[in-house]
């Protein structure tokens, strides 16, 4: 049975965070907006926390109309974590996946889709507009492709169609993403997190040194679980090409992807746009691979003004 890891780091609840039940999951979350409102589901992406939707993001939907539910994705933030299982280290995994072999791994992409359906269904809703960012971006498309019914539309934001073809994340960058802090100290951890923001970050729109380190500091206080980040890590391994699932999406789609990503280069939000019938895509220029403050008014127009057209 799953279970809650003691070691993990946890900060005292906020008033705004309520629980439910979720493909058998005790699963965090928090709402914005009134009940009787079409709902969209913010879906985030690897190791992150539902607080990356910032405050002003889920209010600024809501008070376009909609019940806006955030959450916090299995093995993260305030979520049950996933202890009864741990994959094989990575260099066996990408072996086994080279030789076509089946890869023993504690859950998928297509679990966590199925946590997002239970939330649905904890609360009671019966169609959500999806949006994704990164990985919950390609958990967003799982969604609407398996689930047409409980889909109103599709909102993919720096994400990926996982085509083996597309170009990766430069190997500097890749070097500071997977290399692991000194120690697992406070101060190691925000010094990490600072190196890694700054380097997959809008370069038009940086994030003030105090304010980064606020964020991280905040994100680590409220829960730090390092075997959450390799466990998602291998599901999206596992998953790889979407493309046979993308060609089953029939919501409404919007793609945006920041042309300064240097995580997810540009060309995975422009392939993720080809092989999804009549969606929309848009690149915004100086967005690399996060939701900048400076961008959330344009963001929420964008989402607003594509779910209005399906509505």
């Amino acid at each position: 049975m799953n279970s809650v890891n003691k070691e993990e780091t946890l900060s005292d609840t906020s008033s705004s965070d309520q629980y439910l039940s979720a493909n058998n999951l005790r699963i965090c979350y928090s709402e914005y907006g009134e009940k009787n409102n079409p709902a969209i589901l913010l879906i985030m992406g690897l190791a992150t926390q539902m607080i990356a939707w910032s405050d002003e993001f889920c209010q600024s939907l809501a008070d376009g109309g909609y019940r806006v539910i955030r959450f916090d994705n299995r093995d993260i933030g305030l979520s049950e974590k996933i202890t009864n299982r741990k994959p094989a280290s990575l260099p066996k995994l990408m072996l086994r996946r080279w030789l076509g072999l089946k890869l023993n791994i504690p859950y998928t992409l297509h679990d966590m889709a199925d946590d997002a359906i239970g939330i649905l269904d904890a609360l009671k809703i019966e169609k959500a507009h999806f949006v994704g960012a990164s990985m919950g971006g390609m958990i967003a498309q799982l969604i609407t492709a398996k689930y047409p019914c409980r889909s109103l539309s599709l909102t993919s934001i720096m994400s990926s169609s996982g085509n083996p073809k597309l170009p990766r994340a430069s190997s500097e960058v890749t070097k500071v993403i997977m290399k692991r802090p000194k120690t697992q100290s406070e101060n190691d951890i925000v010094n990490h997190g600072i190196k890694v923001w700054r380097i997959i970050e809008s370069p038009d729109y940086p994030t003030s040194d105090e304010l980064l380190k606020t964020k991280i500091l905040e994100s680590f206080r409220r829960s730090h679980y390092p075997q959450g980040l390799i466990n998602q890590l291998v599901a999206i391994i596992e998953n790889g090409d979407r493309r046979e699932f993308l060609r089953q999406i029939t919501a409404p789609t919007l793609v945006i992807h920041g042309k300064a990503d240097a995580l997810v280069p540009i060309e995975c939000g422009i392939d993720t746009a080809k092989y999804i019938e009549n969606s929309d895509l848009k690149l915004i220029e100086g967005m690399g691979h996060d939701l900048p403050k400076e961008l959330v008014p344009r963001l929420v127009d964008m989402i607003i003004q594509h779910i209005e057209m399906v509505n």
